[in-house]
């Protein structure tokens, strides 16, 4: 009866071993995933950055550009409403 029990207690470790053994592997593929996400995340953040910084760069040329531009034709109106009323 013991032999037997021995056995079974044997079936048993090697059985949780082999789970174990399986859930550390699911663990490393899941590491393996999360690393990349990562990466890739990262790669999106710095794009975006980017693209923010090329985005705030443009704007300031716009508004070197157009607001004199409008500020010009404010005063070229104010100046013909003075002139002919």
């Amino acid at each position: 009866m013991q032999e037997e029990t021995g056995q079974q207690i044997l079936v048993v470790l090697r059985e949780i071993r082999e789970g174990q053994r399986e859930a550390l592997s699911a663990m490393d593929q899941h590491r393996a995933l999360v690393e990349e996400q990562l990466k890739t995340s990262r790669r999106n953040v710095e794009e975006s950055v980017g693209l923010q910084r090329l985005a705030l760069k443009r704007q300031r040329t716009v508004i070197f550009v157009a607001v004199p531009g409008i500020l010009a034709c404010i005063a070229a109106i104010i100046y013909l409403l003075a002139r002919y009323f």
